[in-house]
């Protein structure tokens, strides 16, 4: 289902994606090599299979294809009853075997769609395929260092010369592919960030690794008078109309960009009458443009045909028998149903899994608008000033419950705990009894508040007439004096109403 056309002068982007998803699998999709290959020496996560030795034989990653499963039914996808594997045909010094195994015409997955928002706007983009493929290797453009100066990786014009990491050969990818139905680049950055966030729910996918999602962005410009009311675009018009590619995008935020740039590219080589070349590009980020690459392959180039080595793959039953967890969108419907919080509260509490999960740990002990307040305001936003996740902090949950409970149990002020205790444990280690022992930071006894009060309405009568002449925000000024005089360890609301007791008695 297709988005209204967003006219550009006379003419409406047309935008389909094929998203590079690395699994998270133990071992590769056809050997038993490890995938955790982090900044290990290239080649040290090899075999004769991943290397394509004549000989060596594949053996499907039942884990692999588990996945698949998790990922077709979080979209809503039809799993066929059996599916089949081919050999994509093509020469790059990255791919050993000079062929790519992957499916061709029966993917695992196939006519799903997924649901996201987009200013607000429910959106939903149709999937056309998802299907499992090995990655290649990876490659090193190297250029000499000169005086004084080290080897430095360069872009391929420049270099001297070539590495080869096979490390990453035969990790296992699922391709999932859109139908054309996006119409603006902003479409795209949130339907990959959607898209992220169900394979993280499904525990699939790790955002975290180097090269753990890669886009490539197909774009066209049709003429708007072909778009129907609906948005729709009759498959002729879509046949004739020049499409580039944009390859190995790296990002939401770099797929934006790069369709952006591409798009008014695009846009003003018709309006200058000249023609849109079917070609592959690549997305340069540092300077935020697509350059050419080479003309663009069409299917008949990969001459795809049967992988022998690995027979059909019956899977009518796995759908029924693997199960999937509770999905971003369900959660959130669920969090403002039982814990009674707002849509931006539970967006925020289910942006990631471990957010997710982490909220409900801390909502099962205390109130949960207590919990909410403390997970998705206080604790995401000081994470997120440092550049952190939640995971970075998943061997302190029983310090944030702690902190927690001195400020649900009244030893110690909101204000005090999040700008005092809580960046002190961020930036320094340290446990929350010992930053409110070291900062002083225990609640001043009522018997202190008063004394402070009455000292703050002795000092300031200035304050006192203009309260009394009307002027509330008077009031503000002398909880400030009593907050300074109790050294930050009086509640300010009651300090508050303290005040306007004494005031109007």
């Amino acid at each position: 289902m297709t988005a209204q056309a967003a006219e550009t002068g006379d003419l409406v982007a047309v935008i389909g994606l094929e998203v590079h998803v690395q699994l998270e699998t133990a071992t590769k999709i056809f050997c038993g090599c490890s995938t955790d290959v982090g900044d290990d020496e290239p080649n040290t996560h090899t075999c004769p299979v991943c290397l394509g030795l004549p000989g060596a034989l594949p053996v499907l990653n039942e884990g692999a294809v588990e996945a698949a499963v998790k990922v077709g039914k979080a979209i809503d996808a039809e799993i066929p009853e059996e599916t089949t594997f081919h050999r994509k045909n093509y020469y790059y010094p990255d791919l050993p075997k000079n062929f790519q195994i992957t499916q061709y015409d029966a993917p695992i997955c196939q006519d799903g769609e997924l649901e996201f928002n987009v200013d607000g706007t429910r959106r939903s983009v149709d999937i056309r395929r998802a299907h499992l493929e090995e990655d290649p290797g990876s490659i090193k453009h190297v250029r000499e260092g000169t005086e004084g100066l080290e080897s430095r990786t360069v872009s391929i014009e420049r270099a001297d010369y070539t590495l080869i990491d096979y490390n990453r050969a035969g990790t296992p990818l699922m391709e999932v592919v859109t139908e054309p139905d996006f119409r603006e680049p902003a479409e795209v950055r949130k339907f990959l960030e959607k898209l992220e966030e169900v394979l993280e729910y499904l525990g699939v996918f790790d955002p975290g690794r180097d090269g753990s999602l890669r886009i490539d962005a197909n774009l066209s410009m049709v003429p708007a008078a072909e778009v129907d009311e609906d948005g729709e675009i009759p498959e002729d018009v879509l046949e004739d109309a020049n499409r580039t590619e944009v390859k190995n995008i790296s990002s939401h935020k770099g797929a934006e960009k790069a369709l952006a740039f591409e798009k008014s590219r695009q846009k003003k080589l018709v309006e200058s009458g000249r023609a849109v070349e079917q070609e592959t590009r690549h997305f340069n980020e540092t300077h935020g443009n697509t350059v050419s690459m080479r003309s663009k392959e069409e299917e008949k180039d990969y001459r795809y045909f049967r992988e022998a080595d690995l027979p059909p793959l019956q899977v009518a039953d796995w759908k029924e028998r693997i199960a999937i967890p509770e999905l971003p969108d369900a959660r959130r419907e669920r969090f403002e149903a039982e814990y009674g919080l707002s849509d931006e509260a539970a967006s925020k509490l289910t942006s990631t899994k471990q957010v997710a999960d982490f909220f409900e740990d801390v909502a099962q002990q205390f109130d949960p608008d207590l919990a909410a307040t403390w997970v998705a305001d206080n604790l995401l936003g000081e994470l997120n000033y440092r550049d952190m996740q939640i995971t970075d902090i998943d061997d302190r949950f029983d310090e944030v419950m702690r902190l927690v409970e001195l400020v649900a149990e009244d030893e110690i002020t909101a204000k005090n705990a999040r700008e005092t205790v809580l960046r002190t444990m961020l930036d320094e280690g340290k446990a929350p009894d010992t930053v409110v022992e070291d900062e002083d930071l225990g609640k001043t006894s009522g018997d202190e508040v008063a004394a402070a009060v009455t000292e703050a309405i002795d000092e300031n009568p200035g304050a006192v007439e203009d309260y009394h002449d009307g002027d509330d925000n008077a009031i503000n000024f002398l909880v400030g004096q009593v907050m300074q005089k109790t050294g930050g360890s009086a509640d300010p609301g009651d300090v508050n109403q303290l005040l306007r007791e004494e005031l109007e008695g």
